[in-house]
């Protein structure tokens, strides 16, 4: 069966509940809200003003981990005060998973490259997780929107090294690059199974450099805005979007965008997700005016 995704190309706070009402999909318990917090110096990531009536309405803790690299978040003291400084504590209930180790194991038997992920472990305070994605273009992932965020953005600072670096510490920045698209992929899964199917995913295809959230000297937005996408499946909700950016030739920054997707391989992502079977390429775009 094809996954439903619910597209609109009318980009406001007030869509992305629109879209979140129309997936029917009740998140149970206590939510974790899983959103990019950006890197200081980065002028694209989605602000707390865009995303707060769904978070608002869905309830639950804003989440994120500590990354792997040098900058404003990879310390918890410093990721705080981002937090801080970008507004996210203003409005949010914020919980920093990995702040204080150590780190929830997650099994991974089915993984192809690895068999075990490290994630926050105040993940395992929640029941359900609501991915919040801008989805843009990244470095070394080419793209990144839902599977990303669940394998990296929900590892721990040594979870996401050890994602990188395809199970090896040491090769954080030089392991091969599709073990490494496959690790993310394995990552994904561990979280998907984790909730058990009470998650939903929210993309939205605005401000779309080829630079991640992450880089503090990101790239300005290369394409137009296309739209806000909402789905059960993270597998189908990424592939809708890369879709559409294929299907943007009209936009004179399609070949600058695609450049880095392709470059990187960034579809062997989603080629190594649906492998593993937790969500499908196949989907059914419903678009909502």
């Amino acid at each position: 069966m094809k996954s439903k995704v619910f597209f609109t190309r009318e980009i406001t706070p007030e869509k992305v509940v629109e879209l979140y009402r129309l997936l029917g999909k009740e998140l149970p318990g206590k939510v974790a809200i899983k959103l990019h917090s950006g890197e200081v110096g980065n002028q694209n990531f989605l602000k707390p003003a865009f995303w707060k009536p769904i978070i608002d309405m869905v309830g639950g803790n804003v989440v994120e981990c500590n990354t792997a690299y040098e900058g404003q978040r990879n310390t918890t003291a410093k990721h705080m005060s981002t937090l801080e400084a970008h507004g996210w504590k203003k409005y949010f209930r914020v919980d920093l998973m990995d702040a204080e180790g150590p780190d929830l194991e997650l099994s991974i038997p089915e993984g192809k490259v690895i068999q075990k992920n490290f994630v926050g472990k105040n993940m395992k305070n929640y029941d359900s997780i609501l991915v919040l994605s801008h989805f843009k273009g990244h470095p070394m992932g080419g793209y990144g929107g839902a599977l990303k965020q669940l394998a990296i953005g929900c590892a721990s600072s040594y979870g996401k090294a050890y994602v990188h670096g395809a199970g090896d510490l040491e090769k954080i920045w030089t392991s091969d690059h599709d073990s490494f698209l496959e690790s993310m992929a394995d990552a994904a899964k561990s979280v998907v199974d984790f909730f058990h199917g009470n998650a939903v995913y929210v993309n939205v295809m605005m401000n779309m450099s080829v630079d991640c959230d992450c880089c503090a000297v990101a790239e300005d937005p290369c394409m137009k805005d296309i739209g806000i996408l909402v789905s059960e499946d993270p597998i189908a909700i990424d592939q809708a979007c890369i879709d559409l950016v294929y299907a943007a030739t009209d936009d004179p920054g399609q070949k600058h965008f695609l450049e880095r997707v392709e470059s990187r391989n960034g579809v062997h992502t989603i080629e190594a997700a649906a492998a593993l079977g937790f969500g499908s390429r196949e989907y059914e775009l419903v678009e909502v005016k």
